[in-house]
């Protein structure tokens, strides 16, 4: 599986707090070795997200990203304002 990051979700990345960058990592690499993984708390989007996907980076820090077959997009990562 290949990871593309979008340049909104790299703007946002890079306005995070350090350990929040850091956990990031650890989630992300978790996220490569089994994307079902409980830990992450993957779940579908719906509504006007509808065919999108969410991660739990902390309790309000998300990952928000679309799959292609074996390519996946990180689109955006924030706080629940990322499903606005």
């Amino acid at each position: 599986m290949r990871i593309i990051y979008s340049s909104k979700f790299a703007r946002q990345y890079k306005k995070l707090p350090p350990d929040i960058q850091a956990l990031t990592e650890i989630k992300v690499a978790i996220f490569r070795l089994d994307q079902s993984d409980p830990r992450l708390k993957t779940h579908a989007l719906s509504g006007s997200l509808d065919g999108l996907q969410a991660f739990s980076i902390t309790y309000s820090v998300r990952i928000l990203f679309k799959r292609y077959d074996n390519i996946v997009v990180f689109l955006q990562i924030g706080d629940h304002d990322i499903y606005d």
